[in-house]
């Protein structure tokens, strides 16, 4: 299986996001993807609550979903959407960071939602509170296809290893770690991170990313690292997506999930212990 990590710079307009991934999307098909991923919050990077709520819309409406469901249908492939910022009815007004597999005939057959919530001051004018704009997920997925199975996860999760571990004991064979990743915290953590979470479970990794400077109506600017990353199940950097927009091409071979894990068989060797 060709698959193909989408990395863009998306604005906080989901109708200009939706063309502009889409556009890509079919690239990459032509070009001989039958399985696609874009990044974290593929419709709307905005810091603005007050935006979010003017423009983001419950899943059942949101007009980003139904657009890559008729694309996927439209070309016949399986496509990770990311995430999608969505609205929830929560009674405390929080949105839902939310990961979708589609299949090809259009049909969701998974949903994700992000578990970790990045709350963090990374430098004195660099800080985070995705809390309070979203709500915390509380299930972990692993996703059936003909190629393998997904085990799914959103960004910051990637620093909580035993998330990808249970993902893999639960028969994961392929990460998705869709993101929107802070440059200065990507140039430190994100590739090593990556390896890591694909050595420790003996995955493929597979991590789309937003890139760049995003263009914002309201609030503040954001800007995210790039370097989409696909990492072999053995932890080699198979494919990198620099810091342009584009597409990442790289084939799955699942004969080299297997050997991995049969020349470290780490994931069966979990053993119980006392403390600290």
């Amino acid at each position: 299986m060709q698959a193909a990590l989408i990395q863009t710079t998306s604005s906080d307009d989901p109708r200009e996001n939706l063309a502009r991934i889409s556009a890509k999307i079919r690239s990459a098909v032509n070009d001989g993807a039958g399985f696609v991923l874009t990044p974290e919050v593929s419709n709307c990077v905005s810091s603005s609550r007050s935006h979010q709520q003017g423009v983001l819309q419950f899943e059942t409406d949101d007009l980003s979903l139904a657009g890559y469901r008729a694309l996927a249908a439209e070309l016949g492939i399986w496509l990770l959407i990311g995430s999608l910022a969505l609205k929830t009815g929560d009674a405390d007004g929080r949105f839902a960071n939310r990961s979708f597999v589609i299949d090809p005939s259009g049909t969701v057959t998974s949903r994700y939602d992000k578990i970790h919530m990045f709350d963090v001051d990374v430098t004195p004018e660099e800080t985070y509170r995705e809390s309070d704009g979203y709500r915390p997920g509380a299930r972990a997925i692993v996703s059936e296809t003909p190629f393998g199975k997904l085990g799914l996860s959103i960004c910051y999760d990637v620093r909580f290893a035993y998330l990808y571990r249970a993902l893999a004991k639960a028969g994961a064979e392929i990460l998705t770690v869709p993101a929107a990743f802070s440059p200065v915290t990507g140039k430190a953590h994100w590739e090593s991170l990556l390896r890591a979470r694909a050595i420790e479970t003996g995955c493929y990794v597979l991590a789309p990313a937003q890139t760049g400077t995003h263009s914002v109506s309201r609030g503040k600017e954001r800007r995210t690292y790039g370097h989409s990353l696909a990492i072999s199940p053995w932890g080699e950097v198979l494919a990198d997506g620099g810091t342009e927009e584009g597409v990442v091409a790289v084939e799955l071979d699942p004969s080299k999930v297997a050997e991995a894990r049969g020349k470290i068989a780490a994931l069966r060797h979990d053993r119980e212990f006392e403390g600290p």
